[in-house]
């Protein structure tokens, strides 16, 4: 449940890198609306998935970053990656046989 949404895996992959701006999340993500990204970033402060950092600075920054659960998922990120590439490789021999 924790990363059954599509934009949550990308928000986690982007922020295992380390700590992002929401423009720079919004950017890296691409498509995604403005809206739709707060309700994903909400919901996983919420859960426990990331930590949001508030400047007081005009305008306001606000910083996103995994928290020790969040980068517990790395391995799972991993793993799907691998399988992701793999899968790619399969379909891309299996159009040219």
């Amino acid at each position: 449940m924790l990363i059954s949404d599509r934009w949550k895996v990308l928000i986690l992959r982007d922020l295992m890198d380390g700590t992002m701006r929401f423009g720079e999340l919004q950017r890296s993500i691409g498509t995604i609306s403005k809206k739709v990204l707060t309700s994903n970033l909400r919901a996983m402060e919420a859960d426990g998935l990331l930590s949001r950092e508030v400047f007081a600075e005009v305008p306001p920054r606000v910083e996103y970053t995994l928290t020790e659960l969040g980068y517990s998922l790395k391995t799972i990120l991993d793993v799907m990656m691998d399988w992701g590439t793999a899968y790619q490789e399969l379909t891309e021999n299996s159009e040219v046989g």
